[in-house]
């Protein structure tokens, strides 16, 4: 019992800094934070600061890495089987509405990284993770030769429009549920640009 109140109270305290390196980063920047800006903000001593980051660049890293972390772990339970038979306008990828869920509950964070006063090299990872995933949920599973443009555009386009549907869903202040999110990216997925926008073939 013990050990666990005191993994509560780490996490607890993690969780503390982390939100105030959030509120300071949107407030003026990364790069004007201090570490007694974060532990005046998240009303905590300097030893307990140190006691668990070296210094705000490795509470940065830490962060960022924590956040990957999980959603790596949500497409390594995606079954490559039913994301490649799923047919459905009306229903999402259940792997899309726990992303989209998982962006939600961490919505400050993310949007301060993914944001101009943020970490640009943070974008480049969360990229990295969703082609990894498409790689290995679609990719492995096609035949190359039937591919009509060279794979790399198909990652780069896959990847970047994944974000950007992300980031405008955060800045636009998350008016429509991650359920209703996840239907919207899905149909994208799912029916292309085209077919979504109505333009029907003459």
């Amino acid at each position: 019992m013990p050990e666990k109140s005191t993994d509560r109270r780490i996490v607890r305290t993690k969780r503390l800094i982390r939100d105030a390196l959030t509120e300071l980063m949107e407030e003026k920047g990364f790069e004007g934070i201090t570490v007694r800006d974060l532990t005046v903000k998240a009303d905590i001593n300097r030893g307990t600061f140190y006691l668990h980051y070296h210094d705000k660049f490795d509470l940065l890293e830490q962060s960022e890495v924590e956040i990957l972390n999980e959603i790596e772990k949500m497409t390594q339970k995606i079954n490559p089987s039913d994301f490649m038979n799923f047919n459905s306008e009306n229903e999402p990828f259940p792997f899309i509405i726990n992303l989209f869920e998982f962006f939600h509950e961490n919505s400050s964070f993310i949007k301060v990284i993914l944001g101009p006063k943020g970490d640009a090299s943070f974008q480049g990872k969360l990229r990295d993770i969703i082609k990894k995933a498409f790689f290995q949920n679609v990719m492995s599973r096609i035949n190359k030769e039937n591919l009509l443009v060279p794979v790399d555009y198909l990652f780069a386009y896959v990847s970047s429009a994944h974000l950007g549907v992300i980031q405008h869903w955060l800045e636009s202040g998350m008016e429509k549920s991650p359920h209703e999110m996840a239907i919207i990216l899905s149909r994208i997925t799912l029916l292309g640009p085209r077919h979504v926008t109505g333009l029907k073939i003459n």
